[in-house]
C-alpha cells in the first residue's frame, strides 16, 4: 500500500469523525443522565468519589471519563482526576450561559428516532417527526408536561446568543413600538427594551406561551413599557406597532403557512412601518469549513426542520420570493456575528 500524504489521512480523519459521530453523542447523553456535569462542579473530582455518586464501578466509569476527555468536555490533571473543560461547564444547570436542556432536548428519543425516517421523508416530503410518532410535534408535547419544559427551556438557551447580539446590532432605537410576533417567553423582547429606554414593546403569543412571557416581563422590570398579547398569527397579527419582528418562527412552517403569517403581519403594519425576519440565510452556495462558521451547522439544521416541523432554512433569494407572495419587499439583509448562525431580513410594505 502507498504511503498516505498528510491529505489523505486529514481525509479519512474526518470521514471517521462523522461515522462514529453518533457514538460520541451517547457518550455525552450518558454524561448527562450520571449528572456528571453537575458532579463535577467547578472544581476537580475523583473517579471513585464520582462513581459512588452514580453507583457506576470506577473502572467502568474511568473509561467515559476518559471518552469525555478526548471530546474537549473535561480534562484529567492526574490520573483518575477531572474537571470540566470550558465546553463541558456549558452543560451544568448552574451555569449562567447553561446549554444544558438545549443538549438534553436534541440528544433525546424524542428528537434522534425520527431521523431514522430521513430518506423517507425526502423521497415524500412528509414530516419525519409525524410519520414515527403518528402526531405533530406540539401535538405529542401536548400532554407531557415534563418534556414540554425541556423543550421550552432549550429554546431559550439557543436564543440567547440573540438575545445578547440582536439589540446591538441594529437600530430599535428608531421605533416607537416593536411587537415580537411568536414571542415565546419574551427572552428576546425584554433584552431589546432593555437596550432602547425610549421603545414600548408587545409580545404577541399563543395563549399557552403568554404566560411565560408575563412572567419574563415581570421579571425584567418592564411591565411599565412591555405587555403581552395572546392569538394566533395564522389568523391575524395585533395592529399597533411601528416594528414587527419574528424571530424563528418562519423557518418552522412551509412556504404556504409562512407566506400566511408574512401577509398577516403586512396587514398589521402601518404604511411606515417595517418587519424583520431574524433566521438563518443561507448562503446561494455552501461556504467552505472556517473558524468562524455559525455554532450550529446550518445545513443540518435545515433538514432538521424538514424532520421535526416539515418546516425549512431559506437562501436571501428564497426570502425575496417569499415576501413578494405576501406584499412584502426585501430592503436589506444584514448578517448578525458569524457564530448566531443568524441574519436580520428587513421588509417594508411593496
Amino acid at each position: 500500500m502507498a504511503h498516505r500524504s498528510p491529505e489523505q489521512h486529514e481525509a479519512r480523519r474526518l470521514l471517521m469523525q462523522w461515522i462514529f459521530g453518533s457514538r460520541a453523542t451517547e457518550v455525552l447523553v450518558t454524561a448527562l443522565r450520571l449528572n456528571l456535569p453537575g458532579l463535577l462542579g467547578d472544581g476537580e473530582a475523583d473517579v471513585a468519589d464520582l462513581a459512588r455518586s452514580c453507583d457506576v464501578p470506577a473502572a467502568q466509569l474511568n473509561r467515559l471519563m476518559r471518552a469525555l476527555a478526548s471530546l474537549g468536555l473535561c480534562t484529567e490533571p492526574a490520573p483518575g482526576r477531572y474537571a470540566l473543560t470550558e465546553a463541558g461547564a456549558l452543560l451544568r444547570d448552574e451555569h449562567p450561559e447553561s446549554l444544558g436542556d438545549f443538549a438534553r432536548f436534541h440528544t433525546s428519543p424524542v428528537a434522534l428516532e425520527p431521523w431514522s425516517r430521513l430518506e423517507s421523508s425526502l423521497r415524500t416530503g412528509r414530516t419525519a417527526f409525524d410519520e414515527h410518532f403518528g402526531v405533530p410535534l406540539y401535538a405529542y408535547f401536548a400532554d407531557k408536561p415534563e418534556l414540554t419544559a425541556t423543550f421550552n427551556s432549550a429554546m431559550s438557551q439557543e436564543s440567547n446568543k440573540v438575545a445578547a447580539e440582536l439589540p446591538v446590532s441594529y437600530d430599535f432605537g428608531r421605533y416607537g413600538t416593536v411587537m415580537d410576533v411568536g414571542g415565546g417567553d419574551g427572552t428576546l423582547l425584554t433584552s431589546i427594551l432593555r437596550r432602547h429606554e425610549g421603545v414600548r414593546g408587545v409580545v404577541f403569543e399563543s395563549a399557552e406561551g403568554a404566560a411565560q412571557a408575563a412572567g419574563t416581563v415581570k421579571a425584567a422590570g418592564l411591565e411599565g413599557r412591555c405587555s403581552v398579547a395572546t392569538g394566533d398569527f395564522f389568523r391575524s397579527v395585533p395592529a399597533g406597532a411601528d416594528l414587527y419582528v419574528i424571530k424563528s418562527v418562519i423557518h418552522n412552517w412551509d412556504d404556504e403557512r409562512a407566506a400566511t403569517i408574512l401577509r398577516n403581519c403586512r396587514e398589521a403594519m402601518p404604511e411606515h412601518g417595517r418587519l424583520i425576519v431574524v433566521d438563518v440565510v443561507l448562503p446561494e452556495t455552501v461556504p467552505a469549513a472556517s473558524s468562524d462558521a455559525p455554532e450550529i451547522n446550518p445545513y443540518i439544521k435545515d433538514l432538521q426542520m424538514q424532520i421535526l416541523v416539515s418546516g425549512k432554512e431559506r437562501t436571501r433569494a428564497d426570502f425575496e420570493s417569499l415576501c413578494a407572495t405576501a406584499g412584502l419587499r426585501v430592503t436589506d439583509v444584514l448578517p448578525l456575528p458569524a457564530y448566531t448562525g443568524f441574519s436580520i431580513v428587513e421588509a417594508v410594505r411593496a
